[in-house]
């Protein structure tokens, strides 16, 4: 009898560890074992080698590593994009849950105003057994709330980031940057030289990656841009761009061009020129950027740069569901690259 105690003592599942323990036995803090035990690179080798060295000592199973294959009840992922499901959003969150659908997951939206009210739902993600991972659409969160969630090893991916991401959050994004230059690039090749910019909210990453790419193609043509023909708005719709192109309009030395944030703040600028009698293009071209819808439905139909929405949702499920296997990402920030499409709303300068 003894010896089958023995035996079952010898073979009982060992107790899992916790990283609570490990912080306790090397003196760190959580955030920092979670760091190591999900393989960040922004950990020092004597650090890793600390935690490692304890979790050997402590002789019990070591923490598990969200995302190391265990999978949480319903294998849901949180998908969150506060702001209305339109023609922009909608086409990223439909490409993220038909996505996630063959992957074998499902999406758990979060959308609209109710979504933006919500403002400390990042603080309490870990804590819900029905969620594996999160696709960030856009956040307003700050960046130390990413951050924390990162810390708690928690997997996510921010999809059309707001602020440029931390170098160790995965994120996939546009080449905002480069769309804008060979937009820019085709005015000035149409003898295009005072061109007014309606650009979106001044803080977003999209808004200065923009700008930059419609100035430089001036700055190579020798054009020096003047900041008295760049607009700004924190709300980039259809009235504002129609408000901002009004008042580049009405200049008497207005410019031959408007090259809009989005298509909705282009349309905006279109009906400014229609109610100011300019011809668009012989008086004016104007041009947008996304590609959506609207696009194709205005007269002229809109030259624009066309994101691609549907791969960046898909692009962003498929590094979300890398992390969840365990798998290390050899590209954290993930660009993916825009068309300059040419329509009937641009012409030779007048």
């Amino acid at each position: 009898m003894e010896q089958v105690r023995e035996t079952t003592q010898r073979t009982a599942a060992p107790q899992r560890v916790t990283i609570r323990d490990v912080a306790q036995q090397t003196g760190l803090s959580i955030a920092t074992v979670s760091r190591v035990l999900n393989g960040r690179s922004n950990v020092a080798p004597d650090t890793r080698d600390r935690v490692l060295e304890a979790m050997g000592g402590l002789g019990r199973q070591a923490p598990r590593r969200r995302g190391s294959g265990a999978k949480k009840a319903d294998n849901g992922v949180y998908v969150r994009c506060p702001y209305v499901l339109t023609d922009y959003f909608g086409l990223i969150v439909s490409a993220i849950a038909e996505a996630l659908d063959v992957h074998g997951m499902h999406a758990i939206v979060d959308a609209g105003e109710s979504s933006w009210k919500r403002t400390e739902v990042l603080k309490t993600l870990t804590g819900w057994p029905q969620v594996a991972g999160a696709l960030l659409i856009l956040p307003s969160e700050p960046e130390a709330d990413l951050e924390r969630l990162r810390d708690q090893g928690f997997p996510f991916v921010v999809v059309d980031p707001r602020t440029s991401p931390p170098r160790d959050i995965a994120a996939v994004s546009a080449a905002n940057f480069a769309g804008a230059r060979r937009l820019v690039t085709h005015l000035t090749e149409l003898g295009h030289r005072r061109i007014g910019v309606l650009g979106g909210p001044p803080e977003w990453m999209a808004s200065t990656d923009r700008l930059a790419g419609y100035l430089a193609p001036l700055v190579g043509v020798g054009v020096l841009p003047t900041p008295d023909l760049v607009r700004s708005v924190t709300d980039p719709t259809v009235e504002e761009g129609y408000r901002v192109a009004a008042e580049l309009l009405d200049r008497r030395d207005r410019p031959t061009a408007l090259v809009a944030f989005n298509d909705k703040m282009a349309v905006g600028a279109l009906h400014a020129a229609a109610d100011r009698g300019l011809r668009v293009p012989h008086d004016l071209s104007v041009a947008g950027f996304d590609d959506i819808d609207v696009a194709r439905a205005t007269h002229p139909a809109l030259t624009t740069v066309r994101q691609p929405l549907g791969e960046m949702g898909r692009m962003a499920v498929s590094l979300l569901g890398r992390m969840l296997a365990g798998h290390e990402l050899d590209a954290l920030h993930v660009e993916l690259a825009t068309d300059l499409v040419v329509r009937g709303s641009t012409g030779p300068a007048a």
